[in-house]
């Protein structure tokens, strides 16, 4: 039996990592399971390690095994330094999206969860889902990432931006094998209506301009934060969440903000 773990896929949810996973699933030098999210660290760590280990099993020689799911990104200090103590020479894959657009979408998901429609939910039951300790840490992922940069080396960790697998998915996948060891000319020579393919996209429902301003205020020091850490340019997402709040009634966001 193999049950080697070579790589972990961590991130936020809706950004991407769907899409990373059946497309790393093609590559002939890697090994997912068929299942994209196995929640082993975060949900089912009673299975046991065995049983972890045993989902990768099946990996062809030569290859290099992995799997996604991203709920890992906010798990504890403890469970992380377990990974590192069980796994030290994994390589990990982080994707990111504008925390505004991710609250959204997660707050999405979890609307049939509560036995309801979106035009049923109101402003304020969406707000309290936005201010709930999972999706705020679901959003923070400068600690997210701090958290897993104190086990495991700079190096190991290569993250990548949603608006970066829209507008360039050949490049982020090219970096991904790259970073993973494994021949990037595979994902080089990929047809264009592969690398374009689109799965489980979202409910397509627009933020509501009184969220959307909501959300961009909330998040925007943790943008500026991000920006700081990560040395990249965000201003993409901070243009668009000033839009948002510009055009909200200043008496709506101090109701919320009490300012």
């Amino acid at each position: 039996m193999n049950g080697s773990l070579s790589f972990l896929g961590l991130g936020a949810q809706k950004s991407g990592s769907t899409w990373l996973y059946f497309m790393l699933r093609e590559h002939p030098g890697l090994y997912l399971p068929p299942v994209k999210e196995l929640h082993f660290w975060d949900r089912d760590r009673a299975l046991g390690l065995d049983w972890y280990r045993a989902q990768f099993a099946p990996a062809p020689a030569g290859t290099k095994a992995g799997e996604i799911t991203p709920a890992y990104a906010i798990l504890s200090h403890e469970l992380i330094a377990e990974v590192r103590r069980e796994f030290p020479d994994i390589r990990l894959l982080y994707l990111m999206r504008n925390p505004v657009e991710r609250a959204w979408s997660g707050a999405l998901m979890a609307v049939p969860r509560a036995e309801m429609t979106v035009e049923e939910a109101s402003d304020q039951w969406f707000i309290d889902h936005f201010n709930s300790a999972g999706s705020r840490c679901r959003g923070d992922y400068k600690s997210c990432m701090e958290a897993w940069l104190r086990q495991f080396e700079a190096g190991r960790l290569r993250w990548f931006l949603y608006d970066e697998v829209v507008a360039d998915p050949r490049s982020v996948l090219v970096r991904c094998a790259e970073h993973l060891g494994v021949d990037p000319g595979y994902f080089r020579d990929l047809p264009e209506d592969r690398l374009n393919a689109r799965y489980n996209e979202g409910a397509g429902v627009p933020i509501r301009p009184s969220l959307h301003a909501y959300l961009a205020r909330l998040y925007r020091p943790q943008i500026l934060a991000l920006q700081d850490y990560l040395k990249r340019d965000l201003s993409a997402w901070l243009d668009a969440n000033d839009r948002a709040m510009e055009a909200a009634p200043r008496r709506w966001l101090d109701r919320f903000f009490g300012r």
